[in-house]
Parts: C-alpha cells; sequence; structure tokens
C-alpha cells in the first residue's frame, strides 16, 4: 500500500502533495478505513497477517509515471483469506476539487505497479471533493479496433452525509476522520459553526473511550482539516483545555500540543526564509529573521504570497514593519 504531514490548511498555500494527514492516517487506521469504506474486501483480507507498507517501492513507480498532482497515495501488500498475496494501491484524493485526467492517472498507476511487480493491483479511491457529481471509476482508450478497459472501486464521502447517524454511532475510529471532513466542506464559509463543530467531534473522541494515542491521532486530523483563524483558535484551546480538565485527561492541551505548534511555527519559518534566499539570492538578515519568529502561523503562511510579488528583499522587509 502506497501513503508525514502536518498542520497544514487543506487550501492553503503553503501546502505540499506531501504534507496531508490523511497519509499518517491511513496508515495508523487501514483495517478500520477498509472495513467502513470497502466492507467487501475486508472481507477477503485476511487480518491476521500483518500489512507492509510499502512507500518506498510506490515512489520508485511514482517517479516513473508522473501524472498529475499525487496526495496521500499507499501500496499495502496484504495477504487474502484464501492463501494469495496482492498489492493494494490507495490513491486519496484530498485536493477537493475535480480532475479531468484522474482515471487516467489511476490507471496508469495500477499498470506500471502490477508491471513492475508481477502482481494483481487492487486500485481504490476515495474521492473527497465537493462535487456530488463526480464520480469517476474507469478509464476507456480506443485507437482503431485496440480498446482498454479500466475499473477501480471508489467512495464518495459526501456520500456519508445521509448515513451521519451511523457515523455518530460508530465505534469505528474513521468514522471520525469521514465526519470531520464532511464538516469541514459544509463550514467553510462559517467559522464559528466550524469551531462548534471542531469541538464537539473532538469531545467526542473522549466520549467514545479512546485510548490518549488514538485521541491524539484523530486530533491530528481534526485540527488540520477544520483549522480556525486565530482568535477562534485560541477559545477551541481554552474550551478544550476546561474540558480535559474536567474529564482529568489533558491529553491534547499538554506538552503535545504546545510543540506541535511550535513545530507548525518553526516550519513555516523555515519554508518562507528559503524562499526569500533562493528568490532574491541573498542572505536574510537577522533582524527580519527575529521579526519572522514573532509572527503566528497564519502571518506567516500569508507572508508567502507577499515574498513571491514583491521586487526586492527591501520591499519584503518594509512590508513586515508595516
Amino acid at each position: 500500500m502506497l501513503f508525514n504531514a502536518y498542520y497544514h490548511s487543506p487550501m492553503s498555500k503553503a501546502s505540499t502533495d506531501f504534507d496531508s494527514p490523511w497519509k499518517d492516517t491511513l496508515e495508523w487506521y487501514f483495517e478500520p478505513f477498509i472495513r467502513l469504506c470497502f466492507p467487501q474486501i475486508h472481507l477477503a483480507i485476511d487480518w491476521s497477517r500483518s500489512c507492509q507498507f510499502l512507500d518506498k517501492e510506490l515512489q520508485k513507480v511514482v517517479r516513473d509515471a508522473q501524472v498529475g498532482r499525487r496526495f496521500a497515495d499507499k501500496l499495502v501488500q496484504v495477504w487474502l483469506t484464501n492463501g494469495q498475496e496482492t498489492w493494494i494501491l490507495i490513491h486519496v484524493e484530498v485536493q477537493g476539487k475535480q480532475e479531468t485526467n484522474f482515471a487516467h492517472r489511476m490507471y496508469t498507476y495500477n499498470h506500471r505497479i502490477a508491471d513492475r511487480y508481477n502482481r494483481q493491483v487492487l486500485s481504490l479511491a476515495v474521492l473527497c471533493d465537493g462535487s456530488p457529481h463526480w464520480r469517476p471509476t474507469k478509464f476507456k482508450s480506443n485507437i482503431l479496433g485496440c480498446k482498454v478497459k479500466f475499473q477501480f472501486l471508489m467512495v464518495k464521502l459526501l456520500d456519508y452525509k445521509e448515513k451521519w447517524e451511523e457515523l455518530e454511532q460508530s465505534n469505528n475510529p474513521f468514522a471520525t476522520v469521514i465526519m470531520a471532513h464532511i464538516k469541514s466542506l459544509e463550514t467553510r464559509k462559517n467559522q464559528q459553526q466550524r469551531q462548534a463543530w471542531k469541538m464537539s467531534l473532538t469531545r467526542r473522541l473522549y466520549e467514545q473511550g479512546y485510548q490518549r494515542q488514538d485521541v491524539l491521532n484523530l486530533f491530528h486530523f481534526i485540527d488540520w482539516v477544520m483549522k480556525l483563524p486565530k482568535g477562534l483558535e485560541q477559545a477551541f484551546l481554552q474550551e478544550i483545555t476546561e474540558y480535559e480538565q474536567e474529564q482529568n485527561m489533558p491529553y491534547i492541551t499538554s506538552a503535545e500540543r504546545i510543540g506541535m505548534e511550535r513545530g507548525r511555527q518553526e516550519e513555516a519559518q523555515k519554508l518562507l526564509l528559503r524562499l526569500l534566499e533562493r528568490r532574491f539570492k541573498l542572505s536574510v538578515p537577522t533582524e527580519v529573521q527575529s521579526r519572522l519568529q514573532q509572527l503566528s502561523v497564519e502571518q506567516l503562511e500569508e507572508l508567502l504570497d507577499v515574498a513571491l510579488t514583491v521586487d526586492s528583499l527591501e520591499q519584503f522587509q518594509l512590508r513586515i514593519e508595516n
């Protein structure tokens, strides 16, 4: 199976193809993911035998097949209940919009993996976009009677809106992932509503009785996909702090949370400094670096656009001083 992403908004200009928490989440909860989204396939896999994630092997294929943008490809070696061995290609689309060449990419990866490893490949797609009508499941090619027909399996996360009560009652950890994604789409234009849902879904982690590591893992995804502006984020943090104190379970608001926020800030600073140095071929002055250390992640991400549009390092310095 082909799948560390950290806390960048899905729409953040600072994001890259490989910074999505989908990658970690799918690897941490692969079996619950298959059980919830592809139940018939779940029955065919021998879960008593360990799955092997083949990230390095997948990257060899990806280098040979640069087709479109990649967000969370995973190649997993699994055993079937009949004793046969197969590899599963899971392509998770977290871009949030349809692509005309998506089916072609699924076909290309399937074909190249099968050819490289001489194994049958099962291709699965999880569509996370907001368009209910975009549902690619097949690729076809026909030239002078020479035909190619390829069909892959697909799940559309929007469809789970109609199964919301089932998700709420489910103890499957991947149900939380789908719920957070759905509410992130629904609350794009209402940040206060997003704050309320973020708190509700976070509180649910404790109500479900998850262990500490699962709470942190799932909150990792919730926090990324339901990013809030600074003021509402502070209010959310205050609310979750009070809740954890009541429950006597300081998981999220412990040192891990502080460390994660600091990590986000440091990464944003490094990215911005690297961009400035490469664009203007100059070392960034110490006073500018000191100023950047005082800024929030959100402010640093906004300055990425500034760094791309100003004509000189001096102009950038004037912008951050104003």
